[in-house]
């Protein structure tokens, strides 16, 4: 963001403002310092929101602000459809616990989560616990906007492999890397001030972070590991087209959603306060939209159908060629 004593908005401009999760279409109608002794002190903005009455009128911080562009309009029309789903979501989930409901998990949740009878505890230990949960669900949540094309595209992904027993064909036509390099690239020229690109650089920085960290662990179905495992022999052995390169060079697309649906659990296990929440949040979310609209051009990847001796191999067989097995793959 731009300096908060640095005028970025003008009296009478159409603005865009955040009022909790959502941006609303509002008007900025007076403009001050927040020490009236200080002219070096941050602006504040009175702004008026579209369609609410003059009572609604706040004096609001810049961070809250985002120019009227195209992009921005975007944003607010899926965060404010996104909100809605969740409202639904949850009035769903009350009606059905009291109809003795459950609720349903994540796909891969559910592929690799074994059943267990827990333990009878003391009430010490039971009370920990609920501390421990108490203290989970206190933290700053971060629900990401996931456009409707690209949970179809998950589904499509995880049907591919957990059902019909295939796999991504790799290395990917776009690798994650590339995919990040385009979007900074396009994103890099609407950022109206070098505080801004920092927060863009950083974003992508942890992005990238994230998906070289959790790769093997969280993200790869069961199905995928004896791929990765050759995979990651090639490129550490900087086997010809693999010399220099890593699991960012390497996986694509699909990969990089299915890390945009798992961040929400992983940044729930950080200390960033709220306001950083919601500025990740944002700026994850802008990704996956725009991830969205592109989604012809990067997930465009095959998928093949793995041979007998990989799919026993993937299975624990210990009598397959690791070479046979995986030929076919990648």
């Amino acid at each position: 963001m731009a300096p908060a004593n640095h005028l970025t908005y003008q009296k009478d401009e159409r603005v865009l403002c955040f009022h909790h999760e959502i941006l609303y279409e509002a008007k900025i109608i007076d403009i001050r310092h927040t020490d009236p002794d200080d002219r070096k002190s941050p602006y504040e903005y009175l702004v008026h929101y579209k369609g609410w009455k003059n009572t609604w009128d706040d004096w609001v911080p810049q961070d809250r602000l985002r120019k009227f562009t195209e992009d921005n309009r975007e944003l607010a029309a899926t965060l404010r459809r996104d909100a809605e789903a969740a409202l639904r979501q949850r009035s769903n989930k009350g009606s059905s616990k009291k109809r003795g409901g459950s609720d349903r998990s994540s796909a891969r949740g559910s592929e690799e989560r074994q059943s267990s009878v827990p333990a009878r505890g003391t009430k010490r230990n039971r009370d920990n616990e609920i501390e421990k949960e108490e203290h989970f669900h206190a933290r700053p949540s971060v629900r990401i906007v996931m456009p409707d094309n690209l949970k179809s595209l998950l589904v499509d992904d995880w049907e591919n492999v957990t059902k019909n027993l295939q796999v991504v064909a790799l290395p990917a036509k776009f690798s994650v890397n590339q995919i990040l390099d385009a979007y900074v690239e396009e994103e890099k020229p609407k950022r109206t001030s070098p505080s801004d690109i920092d927060v863009l650089e950083e974003v992508i920085a942890g992005i990238r972070e994230y998906f070289d960290k959790s790769l093997d662990k969280i993200l790869l179905y069961r199905f995928e590991r004896e791929q990765y495992r050759l995979l990651r022999k090639r490129w550490e052995a900087g086997a010809e087209g693999f010399a220099d390169k890593g699991p960012l060079d390497i996986y694509g697309a699909e990969h990089l959603t299915r890390l945009f649906a798992t961040m929400p659990e992983l940044i729930a296990q950080t200390n960033m306060d709220q306001q950083s929440t919601n500025r990740l949040r944002e700026e994850l979310s802008k990704i996956t939209i725009w991830l969205s609209r592109n989604s012809d051009k990067f997930f465009a990847t095959r998928y093949m159908t793995a041979s007998n001796e990989y799919i026993e191999k993937s299975r624990g067989g210990q009598n397959t060629n690791p070479g046979t097995a995986t030929s076919r793959l990648v």
